[in-house]
């Protein structure tokens, strides 16, 4: 099924002329729970890896042999889905809670060095063919594949993320790898997607009002709190929400890519390549929802009944909390070293 963005509640550009100069587009990656392949794009899928080539590990230091088995994981996942889907009013029986608690549990893993070899986590594969805001990568490839470190204990501050990200030529690849290797124990669930198909959908898109010109995002501010004004004389409870820039008309929720970065919790700040000191574009949006109550303007046409839109994260993958990690990417040499942001 395609999913297709609701129109804005309003022409922006109409409002603002001088939008049309920023306009971009993103591309909504609109993942949900399938059974993708080796050949699809897709999140927490199969990957088209070959077999004679390494799979992705983690060796910096950090302790990594006690954490919950990925298994449980998605076993815990099933558990509830079917437990809340049957009686959305009481959930889980007792039988089923005493389930989930054994799934919880934390295991060891004996003779683990802080150094051995951790196998990453294929997080998602998007081929260019289906994605239209996907950059070429180097050398003409045309797929790229995210990986991370099951364990949030990286950087100078120990408690960072570690983001692996691998450009390749999918007609290259012959022999596929058919059971790449899984951690033991991974430190956060947050960090195991869950099999998602992508349906993607090119938008519009606009910049993250902080990065806009002052005079510009001057006039939107005004505008908003002419909007807020308004809605409160009025006093009708069930007036909906009036339309804002930031969740309404400049950038989607969810998982996306190419476009503008959004810098909610942060100021915006330089983005700059470390090999070569150019601006950085987005490269992709790793959001741990798919739509929250600020953002339901968004939610496709083909998902207007609330009971669609109960669970918000269909990938299972939770970054920071609950936010927005922002991958960037060096638009005059993708080979160049990847930044990113938590939001």
């Amino acid at each position: 099924m395609t999913r297709t963005t609701p129109p804005r509640p309003l022409d922006v550009e109409e409002l603002f002329p001088e939008l049309a100069a920023h306009r971009g587009t993103t591309t909504r990656l609109h993942p949900r729970p399938g059974s993708p392949d080796a050949s699809s794009s897709s999140v927490g899928g199969p990957l088209l890896w070959p077999a004679d080539e390494p799979w992705p590990v983690c060796t910096e230091p950090h302790g990594r042999e006690t954490g919950r088995r990925p298994a449980d994981i998605h076993r815990e996942r099933q558990v509830l889905a079917v437990a809340w889907a049957r009686d959305p009013g009481s959930g889980p029986t007792a039988e089923e809670r005493a389930l989930l608690k054994e799934l919880a549990r934390e295991h060891r893993v004996t003779g683990v060095a802080d150094t051995d070899p951790l196998p990453m986590i294929g997080v998602a594969q998007l081929y260019r063919r289906d994605i239209p805001d996907l950059p070429a990568g180097p050398d003409g490839c045309d797929l790229l594949q995210v990986f991370w470190c099951p364990f949030d204990r990286h950087g100078r501050t120990g408690h960072g993320m570690s983001l692996h990200l691998r450009w390749r030529r999918s007609s290259e690849v012959a022999e596929v790898l058919a059971a790449p290797p899984r951690p033991a124990v991974v430190g956060f669930a947050g960090y195991v997607p869950e099999p998602c198909v992508l349906h993607p959908e090119q938008v519009a898109t606009y910049p993250f009002a902080g990065s806009l010109p002052e005079d510009l995002r001057d006039r939107i501010d005004a505008w908003e709190e002419a909007l807020e004004e308004e809605a409160e004389e009025a006093a009708d409870d069930d007036a909906p929400e009036p339309p804002d820039y930031q969740h309404d008309l400049s950038m989607p929720p969810g998982w996306r890519v190419g476009g503008f970065a959004s810098w909610h919790v942060t100021d915006p700040y330089p983005m700059d390549c470390q090999a070569c000191a150019a601006p950085m574009d987005l490269l992709l949006t790793i959001d741990s929802r798919e739509w929250d109550g600020g953002t339901g303007s968004w939610n496709p046409l083909e998902e207007r009944d609330p009971a669609a839109h109960r669970f918000p994260s269909p990938t299972e993958v939770i970054v920071g909390r609950w936010g927005q990690l922002n991958v960037f990417t060096c638009p005059v040499d993708p080979s160049h070293p990847h930044r990113w942001s938590i939001q």
